[in-house]
């Protein structure tokens, strides 16, 4: 079916409602999803669980961007958002910014999906099947269909990869809940941890999150350390800025230059908003609020937590003991628990589990391969490529891709979880360059370049990865990883604005201003408001900042006790669940409405009720550089 670049690339701008819907669900949430977040669950209690929230601040990045950037996409016959962004800014420098963010995303991300594949298969066989043997193999599965039909081909699978996520997370949840004794049980065991001082980060110490076992309370607002591994964080690692700031990395996800094509892959934004309000923000959020939350918290009255079975206030003792940072062990277990009474479903769920790691990994695959040729071989190289030297390049940027993602996921796992960790923060420092397309025309070339520069050599020194480098040239870096309980997108994006801003202001040109304007005039002419709605704008300002401050900010530590104190027992509990959790599913309610409230009352991810005319036919063959004029 795909006879042009533009079939090939991004499915010929005619990916269906139901596909899109299920597809950038699937490919939004990973494998690391299915299979490492209940194990942090598990590590970290409820403390990180506020990081299920991602299943709305994923999608809120979409709300922001994706209806914009289609009409942009369709308007022009952009294919990938180096052209986007270097038709917009009049210059290469950003877009082979983006094609380099596209890459220190998708490769490391890839290789940590592709890995997660092969350490299932040799947990499920008892060793027999070796990590490397089971990532390459299935590697070559996914990229067969990668590289033969492109985005269409990983929209169609993902489709069904989605429903199979779902299903298997769900089964997971269920299984932790049968082996806990049921909701009553499982709850009346947390109350017992709840009241000890068992875990990981042990209490929090009073530091603004009360004095409370630290696996049911935030601990404090912000910690001012130097940085894990310089300073541990009293009380566990997720304070509220943290979990604030790591929902901004995961913001990446939907930024990246991936789901930019993504969107220009639609042949309307009719289904951006049924994506991000019913598919992501309540059906995975309510997925993960509940399921996740039985297998991570269940999981220490199970055996997982020796500290709790010697104890002797655990449920079972039917899962091995995790406490030495094994956590991404924990699904695969909970499997075996069924080998000799349901084999089967063993079955059906590692299929499930492979389904969510290559869900993610075909996508990036796939439009990486597209950036590479329409963004460095079309445009430098050859730019009058034909259609079918287009897709055999298409195709070689996916080996590529592969390539890169097994070399270093077999010959170096620790580069790989150091890569792994700058992956969504390098997504998210893509942000500013994407409100300059869609909402800022002040923010100039100058400003939106050196600032995403910035924004990435910022995230790269506050993670492992920048000490490593910095170790290598003899110099120690004093603030370690995430300096003040911050994570590294938080401190790349302050980098970033740092420079864009005033950059931005001391290079502004009447003339640069006045090319950005055109495409400012046409997003206000086909996506502004009505007046009976513009005077809503305010209110969803306060619904948006209100929900990030105690949804998932420093707000996020009046949950602790709310509903009771974590020690007071499940009849000391409002309504017998732990406060934190409590608190966790109403703002996920609250974080569903806000998502409806913007995407359809807003109108920021409906169809735009003027049409939008391309003007060009050709799709996937778009002018080059000022085709905007």
């Amino acid at each position: 079916m795909a006879r042009t670049a533009g079939d090939y690339f991004i499915a010929g701008r005619s990916i269906s409602m139901w596909v899109f819907v299920l597809a950038a669900t699937a490919t939004s949430f990973s494998g690391w999803t299915f299979m490492g977040h209940p194990g942090l669950v598990y590590r970290d209690g409820f403390q990180y669980a506020y990081a299920s929230f991602y299943a709305i601040t994923i999608p809120f990045t979409g709300v922001m961007f994706l209806k914009r950037q289609w009409m942009l996409g369709k308007r022009f016959g952009y294919v990938t958002p180096g052209e986007m962004f270097s038709d917009y800014f009049r210059g290469d420098f950003i877009r082979i910014l983006t094609v380099i963010v596209a890459l220190l995303f998708s490769i490391p991300y890839l290789g940590l999906q592709l890995r997660a594949s092969g350490f299932l298969f040799n947990v499920l066989t008892d060793s027999y099947v070796a990590v490397n043997v089971g990532m390459w193999v299935l590697s070559a599965v996914v990229f067969i269909y990668v590289a033969s039909g492109g985005l269409r081909s990983v929209a169609y699978v993902d489709t069904l990869q989605c429903v199979l996520l779902a299903i298997g997370i769900i089964i997971t949840g269920i299984i932790a809940l049968n082996l806990a004794g049921g909701w009553e049980s499982l709850n009346a065991g947390l109350a017992k941890l709840g009241a000890s001082t068992i875990g990981k980060w042990g209490t929090t110490k009073g530091l603004g999150g009360g004095d409370y076992n630290a696996y049911f309370a935030v601990p404090g607002v912000i910690q001012f350390t130097a940085g894990l591994g310089k300073e541990t964080p009293v009380g566990g690692l997720w304070t509220g800025i943290m979990i604030l700031t790591y929902m901004f990395a995961l913001m990446g996800i939907h930024s990246a230059p991936a789901f930019s094509m993504w969107a220009f892959s639609n042949s309307n934004p009719k289904p951006f908003a049924p994506q991000q309000v019913w598919a992501s923000s309540f059906g995975i959020g309510l997925i993960l609020f509940l399921f996740t939350a039985f297998q991570g918290m269940g999981a220490h009255l199970l055996g997982a937590n020796g500290a709790v079975t010697q104890a002797e206030i655990g449920i079972a003792n039917v899962l091995p003991d995790l406490t030495d940072n094994k956590q991404g062990g924990l699904v695969p277990h909970y499997f075996n628990q069924l080998g000799d009474t349901a084999p089967w479903l063993v079955g059906l769920l590692a299929v499930c589990a492979l389904a969510a790691m290559q869900s993610t990994g075909a996508a990036y695959m796939s439009t990486a391969g597209g950036m590479l040729t329409r963004d460095l071989y079309k445009r430098y190289l050859n730019p009058n490529a034909s259609h079918e030297t287009q897709k055999l390049f298409g195709r070689i940027g996916v080996a590529f891709i592969v390539l890169s993602a097994l070399t270093v996921a077999t010959y170096s796992a620790d580069a790989l979880v150091l890569l792994g960790g700058l992956a969504v923060a390098f997504g998210f420092q893509m942000w500013p360059s994407l409100a300059s397309v869609c909402w800022f025309p002040w923010i100039t070339r100058q400003g939106a370049t050196w600032g995403l520069l910035a924004g990435i050599l910022g995230v790269i020194f506050t993670e492992n990865f920048g000490a490593s480098i910095a170790l290598f040239f003899g110099i120690e870096l004093g603030w370690g990883r995430w300096p003040w309980t911050i994570h590294s997108a938080g401190w790349g994006m302050i980098c970033n604005l740092a420079v864009l801003i005033p950059v931005s202001f001391m290079t502004q040109d009447e003339g640069e201003r006045e090319h950005r304007m055109k495409y400012h005039n046409f997003l206000r002419e086909h996506a502004s408001l009505g007046a009976d709605k513009k005077k809503l704008v305010p209110v969803a300002w306060g619904i948006t900042l209100a929900w990030l401050f105690f949804g998932v900010g420093p707000g996020a530590v009046i949950g602790n006790d709310i509903f009771g104190a974590p020690n007071a027992g499940v009849d000391g509990w409002t309504f017998g669940i732990p406060s934190i959790w409590a608190w966790q599913i109403i703002f996920w309610a609250l974080g569903v409405f806000m998502m409806w409230f913007l995407a359809y009352k807003m109108e920021m991810s409906t169809v735009p009720e003027k049409d939008v005319v391309a003007l060009t036919d050709d799709i996937g063959d778009a002018a080059e550089p000022a085709q905007g004029e």
